[in-house]
């Protein structure tokens, strides 16, 4: 197993201290101060004391670098060249109604590109993670993409757009477009687990569209590290700019995005036979 640099174990273990504690708060979910954010979005109690933590963390042990952060927005640093991206409760509203399906999740961005991410699941205690240049991995055991070859095989997650939030008919037609050609779709509501999740072969692909950097900047890194292949669902090449992305094994991807591509869309008529003479 790859060592762990100086920076990721700044991060696992501020996404650690961040996971027990609210971990604490699990389970009692009713006692729980929420409010309303907006449409269909809930920030809870639990969200600012994950945030809280993973803060004063990274911001102990790297005082100069910037933070992006879902709950708190954009802090600027000193060292302009480096940033931290992070969600403190990915899956809140699985956390507000008790479905042991939420993450923490932190990238480390440096001048555009992202080269450090943790993915943390505390009820399980699962530590995804991984280094531009040096593998993913899934606490000590190195992570790996699917090696499934055919859509007819394949397990593939999503998220479905909420009241407020992303295109549901154009959802709805990508849907009915794949339904009838994998063996599965799910949807568990934690962008961050769904990419971890598709770097550990767990899922052979995952699409989604209308996100936010922060659901997205760790769990990319993981799936290129593993092997696979990121991308928008459209022919671009940047998910943490749109929040669009199609990540899968790279036997899978080209497949996927063809399907999702042309859901919808009239398909071409037969060439017409040669006139007889």
């Amino acid at each position: 197993m790859a060592a762990r640099s100086a920076i990721l174990n700044v991060m696992t273990r501020a996404a650690e201290k961040a996971g027990k504690a609210i971990l604490r708060d699990f389970g009692e979910v009713e006692h729980l101060q929420v409010s309303r954010k907006g449409p269909a979005d809930f920030v809870s109690a639990a969200d600012q004391k994950a945030e809280r933590i993973v803060r004063e963390e990274l911001q102990k042990a790297r005082p100069d670098f910037g933070l992006l952060m879902e709950e708190t927005g954009e802090i600027k640093g000193k060292d302009t060249s480096h940033r931290f991206i992070v969600d403190p409760l990915d899956g809140t509203t699985n956390f507000l109604h008790g479905l042991p399906h939420w993450a923490i999740s932190i990238g480390l961005e440096r001048e555009g590109e992202i080269i450090a991410g943790v993915v943390y699941e505390p009820v399980h205690d699962e530590m995804f993670w991984a280094e531009k240049g040096a593998g993913a991995f899934l606490n000590h055991q190195r992570l790996r993409v699917s090696n499934r070859r055919t859509l007819a095989d394949s397990l593939i997650a999503t998220g479905i757009p909420f009241k407020g939030h992303g295109n549901a008919k154009e959802f709805m037609v990508q849907l009915e477009a794949l339904m009838g050609q994998v063996s599965g779709i799910r949807r568990w509501g934690a962008a961050s687990l769904d990419l971890a999740y598709t770097a550990a072969g767990r899922y052979d692909g995952f699409f989604e569209a209308s996100l936010k950097p922060w659901d997205l900047a760790a769990g990319m890194l993981m799936v290129t590290e593993a092997g696979g292949f990121v991308s928008e669902i459209g022919p671009g090449k940047s998910p943490l700019s749109s929040g669009s992305i199609l990540a899968a094994n790279p036997n899978l991807h080209s497949h996927l995005a063809v399907v999702l591509r042309n859901a919808g869309k009239p398909k071409a008529a037969p060439a017409a036979a040669p006139a007889k003479a």
